[in-house]
């Protein structure tokens, strides 16, 4: 016979669990409205609560409090791979997996060589995933879902699976899929990626909203919040601040720039561009650069140039770039970063600056080559 416990004995026991029991609440206040066909991009250091709310949207977690609406099919590219049964095939997973997700049988007939196909696991299709290398694993999860035709897209951190070549037809079947109208949600801390992708972002700190808005003000604020701690037990660090044109120290940013005289310019290609920067340094700063990204209209880093800076005498130098636009039709940006680079491995973003520079290229030049710029390159063409 089980002898009950005393109310007191109760009590006390509640209270001894209560006192060892540690409660982490990963979102606190989080609220946002996603209309159907945008992009919303999440970034936030590691711990914010990014991957917490992913999981909440996709309903593989059930919020402690409040309530999520979804309209539309989703697809949750979410640890990938670890639905599926080791020990059966990849072909009956894709069965599996692709009706968990609401397709009906003809569906997953019809696109089912088309899942192979993208997938690219050959034969092992027909072999037990436990036989699988993890790279496997995740590219098959990724083309089963992607092949659903979703509504909603949910993306954590999937565009970094398999190889390169891979994460190329990874980020090319993302565009096909966003060109359709999807819906899409998207973590990563490939910042390119939620600009190329996302029409607003988010940033989480601590479970928190802290801003939200058009992606490029929102990595600014991000890239600022990480460099501001990483400053910290610099001498400089009590400098860093926001400026009209992004953020950094006082004693070490660009002051002045232009682009052919002007803030902007509108050139034909193959027009020369003459880059000029005054740059001021701080004397403490022992390995002072420059670095000069040019970037397209998206925010998308094209190409740039790193510039060692005489650290001693002047604190205040001109460096002047000077090329040729070739580049394809459309508008370009400038980027620049004061450095600390004792090496490449070794190097301190001090400011970061960008939007007051810019130029446009009017010419058409797609007979002459494709995407951005030209590469040099050899062609030849035999007949045999």
């Amino acid at each position: 016979m089980i002898e009950p416990i005393a109310p007191g004995a109760a009590r006390h026991l509640k209270h001894r669990a209560q006192t060892r029991l540690h409660v982490h609440q990963a979102l606190q206040d989080v609220s946002f409205t996603l209309p159907r066909g945008e992009a919303l991009g999440i970034i936030g250091l590691n711990g914010s609560g990014k991957s917490t709310l992913l999981q909440i949207v996709a309903g593989v977690l059930a919020p402690s409090s409040g309530h999520v609406e979804v309209d539309g099919r989703v697809a949750a590219l979410l640890e990938l791979g670890s639905g599926f049964n080791p020990e059966l095939s990849g072909r009956e997973n894709i069965y599996i997996n692709a009706a968990i997700l609401g397709l009906p049988r003809a569906r997953i007939d019809a696109v089912l060589e088309d899942i192979i196909a993208f997938a690219d696991i050959g034969d092992y299709v027909d072999e037990p995933v436990k036989t699988y290398s993890s790279g496997m694993v995740v590219r098959l999860a990724f083309a089963v879902q992607v092949h659903t035709e979703p509504d909603i897209l949910i993306v954590d951190e999937a565009l970094a699976v398999g190889d390169a070549a891979f994460q190329a037809k990874a980020m090319a079947k993302m565009e096909e899929i966003l060109g359709r109208g999807t819906t899409l949600l998207f973590v990563g801390h490939d910042l390119n990626a939620v600009k190329a992708f996302c029409h607003r972002a988010m940033l989480l700190e601590r479970g928190r909203i802290v801003t939200e808005g058009l992606p490029d003000e929102v990595i600014t604020e991000y890239l600022l919040r990480i460099h501001r701690k990483a400053l910290e037990q610099r001498p400089y660090a009590a400098a860093i601040e926001r400026f009209d044109d992004g953020y950094g120290t006082c004693n070490a940013r660009v002051t002045a720039a232009s682009i052919n005289g002007a803030t902007h310019a509108t050139l034909r290609h193959g027009d020369s561009v003459e880059l000029e920067f005054r740059v001021q340094l701080d004397a403490s700063i022992s390995s002072p650069g420059l670095i000069v990204d040019i970037m397209d209209g998206k925010g998308l880093q094209l190409t740039g140039r790193r510039i060692a800076l005489p650290a001693e005498h002047a604190r205040t130098h001109v460096v002047t770039l000077r090329l040729n636009a070739s580049f394809q039709q459309g508008v370009y940006r400038i980027r620049t970063r004061v450095v600390d680079a004792p090496s490449l491995d070794q190097t301190t973003v001090l400011s970061r600056q960008e939007g007051t520079l810019s130029f446009e290229i009017v010419d058409d030049c797609r007979a002459m080559f494709t995407g951005l710029f030209p590469v040099p390159m050899e062609i030849e063409v035999r007949t045999p």
